[in-house]
């Protein structure tokens, strides 16, 4: 029952930064035109980018750490 509570984890991390990317990647415009306003339109864009690569590495980390996990059993 427990490693099973750990695959439920896992697969909620793992859920939880593919929707945290899709949320990223999505246009939200409201935001986007405050920093535009502000002045600060390529420091946002330039830390979107940065974030989304940070989680895309952590997702492909994540799921070698599922994979494998799976397969020690």
């Amino acid at each position: 029952m427990r490693g099973h509570v750990s695959i439920l984890n896992t697969n909620a991390r793992i859920d939880s930064l593919q929707l945290m990317l899709t949320d990223l990647r999505m246009r939200n415009e409201p935001i986007r035109h405050k920093a535009a306003f502000r002045g600060c339109q390529p420091e946002f864009q330039a830390l979107v980018s940065r974030l989304i690569e940070q989680l895309e590495d952590e997702l492909m980390q994540e799921k070698q750490r599922f994979r494998d996990q799976a397969r020690s059993r």
